[in-house]
């Protein structure tokens, strides 16, 4: 929730408290009425986009957990940087198993490439699959 800090006197130690606090907006009276509208556009904005991107984590976050505990392990080596052929001897698997995997996790994550797949793991804060 946007808060928008209004006050009939303020200084900049009160300024800092409230934005440190979480308002969007610290208005100090008087003001005009277009100064307010907009505050309240942006502040509702704000919250939109927010709500959005938590949206989009949310579903992120389901998509993963339907991964098996294998394809997760494959994921996360793919998203490190390593080629099939090495995730395939780290997870000691063929590389045509390794694909199968990673085609299943691109599917399941709904990822259209390589990128998407590494960008989607950093928005779940993977933690990286160590190399080797």
């Amino acid at each position: 929730m946007p808060i928008i800090f209004i006050t009939g006197y303020g200084d900049v130690p009160m300024t800092v408290r409230a934005m440190k606090a979480g308002a969007v907006e610290f208005l100090t009276k008087p003001f005009g009425d277009d100064v307010l509208l907009s505050a309240i556009r942006n502040a509702i904005e704000r919250s939109h986009t927010a709500l959005d991107q938590e949206a989009e984590t949310r579903a992120l976050q389901d998509r993963y957990a339907l991964l098996s505990r294998r394809e997760r392990e494959v994921m996360g080596s793919v998203v490190s940087g390593l080629m099939n052929k090495q995730v395939g001897g780290k997870l000691g698997i063929s590389e045509i198993t390794v694909k199968a995997h990673r085609g299943k996790v691109m599917r399941k994550m709904e990822a259209h490439s390589l990128a998407d797949l590494v960008t989607m793991a950093a928005r779940l804060r993977l933690s990286p699959a160590p190399k080797g």
